[in-house]
């Protein structure tokens, strides 16, 4: 367990709800249910925070959620026993998750892989733990390839990783160099906040055509 990076979003965890409960909440949440409406079969979320996101669940599914942070995973409890289907909260560090190989179905993450250390060794663990053939779908905020906003989130991130994420990463490269296969990439505003559909390919390297949900 990485617990410097536990000590960061336990600290963060107080006021982790008037940050991001509003406004962006509001903002993304039309894009947020439209990306949890494919949740299919046994699913792992990733960094379930406070909890903020469960409301935009589709009733009915078998998640587990997991966080680094033991104060966010308090105050999802009530969040997680309030949701009209199975959902489990467990602490665990992406790195090193404690979950058998070939475990899940589906894994979901939103807003996370900006904050992970090493990221492309967090995304390996996802690959592992997913069926052949598992699908990964992000809502995530990236890195820019334009050169005014490059510069500037280049500018901030030192600053920014301190208390939250980084601003800059390329984090479609890194779920490719994690040996996913990407299916499709939507940017959802400018090219900084992105929706990411990729999966792990089947045992012989292709993509299973059934069962799956569609690009």
């Amino acid at each position: 367990m990485d617990e410097a990076t536990a000590r960061k979003w336990d600290r963060a965890a107080a006021s982790f709800d008037m940050m991001n409960g509003v406004g962006p909440e509001k903002r993304w949440a039309p894009v947020k249910r439209e990306l949890f409406a494919r949740m299919r079969g046994e699913i792992l979320f990733l960094a379930v925070g406070t909890g903020l996101d469960i409301a935009f669940f589709p009733p009915g599914q078998r998640i587990t959620g997991i966080d680094i942070s033991g104060e966010m995973l308090k105050r999802a409890e009530a969040r997680a026993a309030a949701y009209p289907g199975t959902m489990k909260l467990q602490r665990q560090d992406v790195l090193a998750l404690d979950f058998p190989d070939a475990h899940f179905d589906q894994v979901f993450t939103s807003c996370t892989f900006c904050s992970v250390p090493r990221p492309v060794d967090g995304l390996r663990q996802l690959l592992r733990v997913l069926k052949p053939g598992g699908e990964l779908h992000m809502f995530e905020h990236t890195g820019s390839k334009v050169f005014v906003f490059k510069q500037v989130m280049d500018w901030m991130t030192p600053l920014s990783r301190n208390f939250g994420p980084e601003m800059n990463r390329d984090t479609v490269a890194n779920v490719r160099a994690a040996g996913f296969a990407v299916d499709r990439v939507r940017n959802v505003y400018l090219d900084v906040v992105k929706v990411i559909h990729a999966h792990k390919p089947g045992r012989d390297g292709t993509r299973p055509t059934q069962g799956r949900t569609g690009a």
